[in-house]
């Protein structure tokens, strides 16, 4: 899975249900996920590993300000052409190290991105990093396939989380088929965690993860 050739995926990629979300009804349950998980009010938000931006659309569509990075120049290309016109800025870069500079978000928002980094704490620390005080780090992940699964826990991103963030809360997404397009038997599940706000709530949140 880690070497898939991107740019050669592009064209077909949103031909998955929970990737073009081309059905309303996969759309609308997508949509009213982000709802609940991004900031209700107009925030900056930071999809990492963003495809063809379909995730960023909707945020989009909520108000927010999106800063989208990926990879692959292909997929960054149908991002910007899908949001065109939209307060939304695509990079080519790595997820795990996007190039922004200086830029804070209020929101970064990766989908199954995190379970094929080399070093996935390494990349949640960074990503923490990114968010203003008080900002939300939004990850959807899973553990797909019977014979040789691939992918993270719920637990072991829990874990990794637990040193570095405040709250912390799972939302299990597997018996949901109207994101998927259909019934699924993995695990498949989001982690909303909160950056802390002050410095003291910091060292609060790391001394609970000893």
């Amino acid at each position: 899975m880690t070497n898939v050739d991107w740019d050669a995926e592009a064209a077909s990629f949103d031909e998955e249900p929970d990737h073009g979300l081309r059905d309303p009804e996969v759309r609308r349950a997508w949509a009213g996920r982000l709802r609940r998980w991004l900031p209700g009010r107009a925030a900056d938000v930071l999809d990492l590993g963003c495809g063809t931006g379909s995730l960023s659309l909707l945020a989009s569509e909520r108000g927010h300000r999106v800063t989208g990075v990926d990879l692959s120049p292909a997929m960054v290309t149908l991002a910007r052409g899908k949001l065109a016109g939209r307060d939304a800025v695509f990079l080519v870069g790595d997820a795990a190290a996007p190039p922004v500079g200086e830029q804070r978000f209020d929101a970064v928002l990766v989908r199954h991105v995190l379970w094929a980094l080399p070093d996935p704490g390494r990349a949640l620390r960074h990503w923490c990093g990114l968010l203003r005080p008080g900002g939300r780090l939004v990850l959807v992940e899973g553990v797909w396939g019977s014979v040789e699964p691939v992918g993270i826990p719920a637990e072991r991103l829990t874990g990794l989380l637990a040193p570095i963030a405040g709250r912390v809360s799972v939302e299990r997404l597997s018996d949901d088929p109207m994101l998927w397009g259909g019934q699924v038997t993995d695990e498949r599940y989001a982690v909303i965690a909160q950056v802390p706000t002050s410095g003291q709530e910091r060292g609060e949140a790391a001394a609970a993860g000893q």
